[in-house]
């Protein structure tokens, strides 16, 4: 009974921390697909210096994509630091962490 609990708690670990990637490169994939738009409007609007009236358009300057590619470059090393960090391996080790230690306070009981 107890194994069958900690292959479901184990599979359940597994699936949150599968979730959390997919959110992280769901929230990456989107961050990227807007700033490309933000950054094609501002090279048409500062480089080819085609009018844009429309809010937010007409904020777009060099300090806003300055800020936002920072952002951006952050974002980047965020996800790929961690996927390529805390990939596969790192998270077999420290699922076999978490279980050992679960078995041993539960012994300890």
């Amino acid at each position: 009974m107890i194994k069958m609990n900690q292959n479901s708690n184990k599979e359940n670990q597994d699936l949150e921390i599968a979730r959390k990637k997919v959110r992280k490169l769901k929230s990456f994939y989107m961050h990227f697909f807007i700033y490309m738009i933000g950054l094609t409007f501002f090279i048409l609007k500062e480089y080819f210096k085609i009018r844009l009236n429309i809010f937010p358009l007409n904020q777009l300057n060099f300090f806003v994509m300055a800020v936002w590619t920072a952002a951006f470059l952050v974002t980047l090393v965020d996800t790929l630091v961690s996927f390529a960090f805390f990939g596969k391996k790192w998270e077999d080790r420290k699922l076999h962490n978490i279980m050992n230690t679960n078995n041993k306070t539960q012994k300890g009981k």
